[in-house]
């Protein structure tokens, strides 16, 4: 009888696991750091290309952030960066021993012979720092989220703000040539042409629109005010000719006030009905009949809503690009920036978490190059003063204003004397039923004070001549007080014409649907 055979592979000892089949490695690449390293020190300017790009942190081997230290203080002090350089800076910071002597630094060198590619490499390195980051970030996250002790939406607050970190990070361009920034600054300037002046987006008020020639692209605007002064009141005035008679898609960010409520701002500023009638809803016969044929102007307006309460710079931002893609939306108004927060993040004091939120801001609107506006309060310092020029707000009185004003390409001032019981301005002219929007800071332009007409029973800004004759003392035009450039004082804007300037006939936007002569 045949021997049974036994083929079954005999096994020596535990079969070998291939590399990385059960672990992970965080993201990484050395030898690029190495390549990096090595030509940043065999190449004079090599360092120059990547000192934007590059931080210690970026590097994954910590002898390799040592090094690049040692670089970055060689370089703050104008001193050349080579082999020679950088061992002696290590040596005088103790760490030479750290990063395997000098021996280390000669194989770095060794390892390349030219700074080519060095940007490319550069940013890999970066890219790498960042997934490390979020890894780091979704584990202490996880982690949290596992303990029961832990409150779920502090959590999220602290998950927004690191990544927020995270991004802010990366928000990195790179200079470009002069060339097609020129092409655009022409095209916007054609555009203005065919506008007649307004290169920006429009605010249906004529004699703003004046001096601004609407928000412009990329502008930070504050738009501050004492309480009661109708700081709402002006920009949902304002978002209803944007979206209304401009079509122009604007989003409102209200923090203060829910959607039902500013919808119902809305509703009375377009229909013209009471407030307290929009609220109870006891309006007469003829009034459900305004009611119904107006509405019909405000239900297709491309104006978009959020009440998101205690809304974050890093909500916002999302938020803001989806908006801005999806609906191409070209003005934002955030009402109103004290009741924002930076979550996540630590701050010495209230004051410099609102400097944090401006400065986002205002990068928020040159990524997305659209203007935004946002409300601010104003601190009582106004009231603390008397007199027609006392009550008038300034820059100072900007609350926690930390870097607001710095920040801003426009700070507007609402102000309405009859509020504070000023019926009659130095002239003898009636303020009753005024509003003055005073440009107190214009980064590109010239400062100056405009009137408008203010009905507070419909929370309704206009313009002095969007009324019947009957109810408007002032048969044309709008009415520019003063006016001065912003640097030095310069030449008042429109000359030493009288306080009341008549406007022509001609409608400043033409294919709009609306004229002088259209009332709201």
């Amino acid at each position: 009888m045949a021997e049974k055979r036994n083929y079954t592979k005999k096994t020596t000892g535990p079969t070998p696991i291939p590399a990385n089949e059960y672990g992970k490695l965080p993201p990484q690449a050395p030898e690029l750091e190495e390549a990096v390293l090595g030509a940043i020190m065999i190449e004079k300017d090599a360092y120059s290309l990547v000192s934007e790009i590059l931080k210690p942190e970026c590097f994954y081997k910590v002898s390799h952030q040592k090094i690049f230290e040692s670089i970055m203080t060689l370089a703050m002090h104008q001193e050349p960066v080579d082999m020679h350089t950088v061992t002696e800076q290590l040596r005088k910071s103790g760490a030479i021993d750290d990063i395997g002597g000098p021996y280390y630094i000669t194989l770095l060198t060794a390892k390349v012979s030219s700074a080519a590619h060095l940007e490319y490499h550069a940013r890999i390195i970066v890219q790498k720092f960042l997934a490390r980051e979020l890894i780091r970030i979704s584990s202490e996250i996880q982690t949290k989220a596992f303990d029961d002790k832990s409150d779920v939406d502090d959590l999220m607050q602290e998950a927004e703000g690191m990544l927020f970190e995270v991004s802010q990070r990366n928000l990195k361009k790179d200079v470009t040539q002069i060339s097609p920034v020129i092409d655009e600054a022409i095209k916007r300037m054609q555009a203005a042409a065919n506008k007649q002046g307004s290169s920006g987006v429009a605010t249906g008020f004529h004699g703003l629109d004046k001096i601004t020639s609407g928000w412009q692209k990329s502008d930070l605007i504050i738009i501050a005010a004492r309480p009661a002064m109708g700081k709402t009141a002006f920009v949902l005035s304002m978002a209803k000719n944007m979206g209304v008679d401009y079509n122009q898609p604007v989003a409102i960010f209200s923090l203060e006030m829910s959607n039902v409520q500013l919808v119902n701002r809305l509703i009375m500023n377009v229909c013209e009905l009471e407030g307290e009638k929009v609220k109870n809803g006891q309006l007469d016969a003829e009034e459900w009949s305004k009611l119904d044929r107006d509405i019909k102007n405000l239900i297709d307006a491309p104006i978009f809503v959020d009440d998101t309460p205690s809304l974050s710079v890093f909500e916002l931002r999302s938020k803001a690009r989806r908006l801005v893609r999806e609906h191409n939306v070209q003005c934002i108004i955030i009402d109103y920036l004290q009741l924002m927060n930076a979550s996540g993040m630590s701050f010495g004091s209230r004051e410099q978490e609102v400097s944090i939120i401006s400065r986002s801001l205002k990068g928020l609107a040159k990524e997305l190059d659209i203007p935004i506006i946002a409300l601010s309060q104003l601190n009582r310092g106004v009231e603390g003063r008397s007199g027609l020029e006392g009550k008038r707000p300034q820059l100072s009185d900007l609350r926690e204003s930390g870097s607001i004003e710095q920040d801003a390409d426009m700070v507007c001032f609402i102000h309405r004397p009859e509020y504070y019981h000023l019926t009659e301005d130095a002239l003898g002219n009636s303020l009753i039923g005024i509003a003055e929007i005073i440009i107190a800071k214009h980064r590109n332009g010239a400062t100056a004070d405009v009137q408008l007409k203010f009905k507070n029973v419909f929370a309704k800004f206009m313009n002095k001549d969007d009324t019947d004759s009957s109810d408007n003392p002032f048969s044309s035009g709008y009415q520019v007080i003063s006016s001065k450039m912003n640097e030095g004082g310069g030449a008042n804007f429109y000359g030493d014409a009288p306080a009341l300037a008549p406007t022509t006939s001609s409608n400043p936007f033409p294919g709009s649907g609306r004229n002088d002569e259209t009332p709201f």
